[in-house]
């Protein structure tokens, strides 16, 4: 008779989610590897910005969104526990685990985040966010943040940028510090059929729902001073942004709707001429349609668009740099051809959905187990 393998044993995951900007992609993407992963149970315990309890009613508190969403991650947590025990938990961003430094030593947890308070300090600009002083209360932040950061098994960094940052700034032993880049889905978004050059407009896409911060003024100056030999379709939530000769507008399309994915398709490159930014999902996302990216040297962009192979970087809130950008792009078909082929292959090796996540749930698992990290 032959051997039945026996059944992997269930593991009781929570996964404290900040539910804002590209964090919510970043759920939905999690929640796809969790899906198809049988010996995991999750518990999803959402930290929202704005929510109808006890916290939204302190001034204090109110007014700080740290302090906000580390109470309700630790609320969150606790409450979970009072059902039963987590074998693990993750933490999305550290502003979730704040408050909750004491469940950390008690149950093992992961903190993943996308920047750090002092990474944010560097694109903060674009948020209306004051960077911290050097000053008693700014140094006090700084070591609440590195003892939540300590306190967690292992750290995840989207990119370099952050990881430099977690080792550098909040001393956390490189040991525990690795990165596992976001991703795109890379069967939704495929590379749509070569377009015959027909003489017609460089076709662009800009997605942005904060459509100033993300640089949509910028991106319409710079389409101004080149049509009609460009045009523009805009995908964002801002009502005040109106269609205009060569420009169309388009609102109430989210990710994975056919219609957004049609405007992928049929564009010639993506534009995301951003002011403040840390990872943007929307730049994996063109690189996965086999789009040259233009975009700017904020955050970690750079570590995902490579300058002049497969896109052009260009410094934020230039808006001569961005239009030459574009017309180097309108100038050679072939060239832009060649960067989103490469960005394809780029996003295939790097920053595959279907693969990062898998490993960000791998590495709980382990931390589960007892391991530092995977």
């Amino acid at each position: 008779m032959s051997a039945v393998a026996a059944p992997a044993a269930t593991l009781r995951l929570g996964f404290v989610v900040e539910q804002s900007l590209g964090h919510l992609t970043h759920q939905r993407h999690l929640a796809a590897a969790v899906a198809s992963d049988p010996a995991v149970a999750p518990a999803w315990l959402p930290v929202r910005y704005r929510d109808d309890d006890a916290w939204e009613r302190v001034p204090l508190v109110r007014a700080n969104w740290s302090l906000r969403g580390g109470l309700r991650g630790r609320a969150a947590v606790l409450a979970r526990l009072r059902e039963g025990p987590l074998d693990a938990v993750l933490f999305h961003t550290q502003v979730t685990a704040l408050c909750a430094a004491p469940i950390m030593r008690r149950v093992p947890a992961v903190v993943s985040l996308d920047a750090t308070p002092l990474n944010m300090d560097t694109v903060g600009a674009g948020y209306d966010h004051r960077p911290d002083g050097d000053d008693l209360l700014a140094r006090l932040k700084r070591g609440w943040n590195a003892a939540v950061l300590r306190a967690a098994r292992a750290v995840v960094g989207h990119s370099e940028w952050v990881r430099r940052s977690v080792i550098d700034d909040y001393g956390v032993d490189p040991a525990r510090v690795v990165v596992i880049p976001p991703g795109a889905d890379l069967e939704a978004l495929r590379p749509g059929p070569e377009r015959l050059e027909d003489g017609g407009p460089l076709r662009l896409l800009f997605v942005g729902g904060d459509f100033a911060r993300k640089g949509g003024p910028d991106l319409l100056a710079a389409v101004r001073r080149l049509s009609p030999r460009c045009e523009l379709d805009v995908v964002t939530r801002d009502p005040t942004v109106v269609p205009e000769a060569g420009v169309r507008v388009h609102r109430g399309l989210t990710a994975g709707d056919p219609r957004l994915v049609a405007l992928f398709q049929r564009a010639d490159a993506l534009v995301l001429p951003t002011r403040g930014d840390c990872t943007p999902f929307v730049v994996l996302e063109g690189m996965a349609a086999g789009l040259p990216v233009v975009a700017t040297r904020v955050g970690a962009i750079p570590e995902q668009v490579v300058h002049g192979e497969t896109g052009l970087l260009v410094p934020p809130g230039d808006v001569g740099a961005l239009a030459e950008a574009l017309a180097a792009l309108l100038a050679s078909p072939a060239r832009r051809r060649a960067m989103g082929r490469a960005g394809r292959a780029r996003a295939e090796a790097l920053f595959d959905a279907a693969r990062n996540y898998p490993r960000l749930l791998a590495l709980l698992k382990t931390c589960a187990a007892g391991q530092p990290r995977a």
